[in-house]
């Protein structure tokens, strides 16, 4: 029986299998199309909710039928059948625009170029030690779209990227942050910066005077993009260098976080994680947490218990005295750059993989002061030879994960650190950064 309503879903990830979960739910005749393969898990569950799909094809006459399709983001703008849909003015949403309206749940929504899934999963963190009833989506975890299909949650974080953003239209979030710009993904938006900054800010859009935007006031990029925009929401700075009030500040050492209604301090020296980004993560969870009247003890307790993820800044152990540290999730320069920030030893630095178009020069005075060593891991290492070759003495080439934990834990000395921090994409040699952080640690194990 046809409900007259066609839904389409562009790509079997997380968020598709997902989105084809709740449409269904929703009384929609649903149509899974992936150009490529499905993964065997995501195959079962859409034969288990005898949802129809096709994998390694888009079949045209069928896509083009439907009234809106829900796009993967992974999938660009340029794709042929993301064209021709636009063609035919066929809406093209995310699965976040999805399932925002099959739930009123307060939405708190994180993004920036980086620190957004640290930044989620402490804010999670936090809540869900508050006893509030509190889910995790977007980027991380189990897809939004799911959960809204599948549980009851009163409040949801959601770690949002700028290609979930850009397919987000009367979505709306209670709690906006926008921890930072700094170029990503530029291959995506015409090589134009300013494409992905209105990106980032479309977090803002149908923002009420009931909601928030909290954003770091000392980020070049955000200041610059916020004068020539408007804002509904009341809004809530964060800041290192200056004191901002309401919002949250550093003072003798202390985070300072003053909303309207509340007064918080805690030591920077009790916070889990350390260096100067996190300081800023740790700043915009805690205003969140703030606004949502949590109890001082209970925030201060989260922020100093609180485990990193996996592949970012993770400790793998160390061998001879020499730490080996786990970075793969820095696939970018500033990543990279926040990474070699918060070392306090000699650095023997494996860098590489699928370059975005990267400028590495903010990374030349780190590299400077505390590389030793460049191991490069990717295909093609060129463009890191000519960024560091008057920089660092020794620049090496591997091409597996094996290779460069031997090659690096040769080229380091007894104190030293060997940090995995690759800076660029990982899939010319792994299926992902999960993958290549995976295969450094198993690397580590058996040296």
């Amino acid at each position: 029986m046809s409900s007259g309503k066609n839904i389409v879903i562009l790509g079997a990830g997380e968020s598709g299998v997902g989105a084809a979960y709740l449409a269904q739910k929703q009384g929609y005749d649903v149509f899974v199309s992936d150009f490529g393969a499905i993964a065997g898990n995501y195959k079962k569950q859409l034969e288990g909710w005898n949802i129809p799909f096709e994998e390694n094809q888009h079949t045209e006459d069928v896509i083009l039928k439907a009234v809106e399709v829900i796009k993967s983001p992974g999938i660009p703008e340029k794709a042929p059948i993301v064209k021709k849909l636009r063609e035919r003015n066929i809406p093209v949403i995310s699965e976040i625009e999805f399932a925002g309206r099959y739930t009123d749940a307060r939405i708190i929504g994180i993004t920036g170029s980086n620190g957004k899934t640290t930044t989620t999963s402490l804010t999670y963190h936090i809540l869900k030690n508050a006893g509030l009833n509190v889910g995790l989506a977007g980027n991380i975890g189990k897809s939004f779209a799911y959960q809204v299909a599948t549980e009851k949650f009163e409040t949801y974080v959601l770690e949002l990227s700028s290609f979930m953003l850009d397919d987000m239209y009367s979505f709306k979030t209670d709690i906006a942050v926008l921890l930072n710009i700094t170029p990503d993904h530029l291959d995506r938006y015409e090589y134009k910066m300013e494409n992905y900054v209105a990106s980032k800010f479309r977090i803002t859009q149908n923002q009420t005077a009931k909601d928030y935007f909290i954003y770091c006031a000392d980020d070049p990029e955000t200041i610059k993009g916020m004068p020539e925009r408007s804002f509904a929401a009341q809004l809530l700075p964060f800041s290192i260098q200056k004191k901002v009030e309401p919002g949250a500040y550093l003072e003798d050492n202390q985070i300072v976080i003053n909303t309207h209604q509340q007064h918080f301090h805690m030591s920077i020296a009790e916070l889990a994680l350390q260096g100067k980004h996190n300081i800023y993560n740790s700043m915009a969870s805690g205003i969140v947490a703030k606004l949502l009247d949590l109890s001082d003890p209970v925030l201060r307790d989260s922020m100093s218990n609180f485990k990193n993820i996996e592949h970012r800044l993770e400790s793998v152990g160390k061998i001879s005295g020499i730490s080996f540290i786990n970075d793969s999730k820095a696939t970018n320069v500033n990543s990279t750059w926040y990474a070699l920030e918060s070392m306090t030893s000699d650095v023997v630095l494996i860098l590489g993989g699928v370059d975005k178009g990267n400028d590495y020069s903010m990374l030349k005075d780190l590299v400077r002061q505390k590389v030793k060593a460049i191991v490069c891991l990717g295909k093609d290492n060129k463009r890191i030879h000519d960024a560091f070759e008057n920089d660092v003495e020794i620049i090496v080439n591997t091409y597996s994960a094996q290779e460069a934990a031997q090659v690096a834990y040769h080229l380091a000395e007894k104190g030293d650190t060997v940090l995995l921090s690759p800076a660029c994409a990982s899939f010319d040699l792994f299926k992902n950064y999960e993958d290549r952080g995976n295969q450094f640690k198993m690397a580590v194990k058996e040296l």
